[in-house]
């Protein structure tokens, strides 16, 4: 998979759990097909499904700038599972702020990476 399909996959993702972590659209949807039960544990799925995303734009941006830097493959893994630790230990009550702080994250991320590609000498 080249790197396009990957950070497309990982920004679709990332809107859809964000869409689905922060509007009642999934909620309706649940509850239209009488699902409403498995409305209370959507989070435990939601959240680090969101993470996991925007570790896979961050890694796919990576790819993007040949590779600058040290690979974030492991790093992003692991801040994805303790961003999701930590939501599931403070009981979502810090759930928008922490969700925003790592979409910021990625954000920053990428544009250190368009910075120092641009810097960097072409070979």
């Amino acid at each position: 998979m080249n790197d396009k399909k990957l950070l497309r996959r990982g920004l679709i993702g990332s809107v859809i759990a964000a869409l689905c972590c922060f509007t009642p659209l999934l909620v309706l949807v649940f509850a239209g097909v009488g699902l409403s039960a498995f409305i209370g544990w959507l989070d435990y799925a939601l959240f680090p499904l969101l993470f996991a995303s925007l570790a896979i734009v961050a890694y796919a941006l990576w790819l993007q700038t040949g590779k600058l830097g040290p690979n974030p493959k492991s790093i992003v893994t692991i801040a994805a599972i303790a961003l999701s630790t930590l939501l599931i230990w403070l009981e979502f009550r810090m759930a928008l702020r922490i969700s925003i702080g790592s979409a910021l994250g990625v954000a920053l991320y990428a544009l250190w990476l368009r910075r120092s590609a641009t810097n960097s000498p072409v070979k």
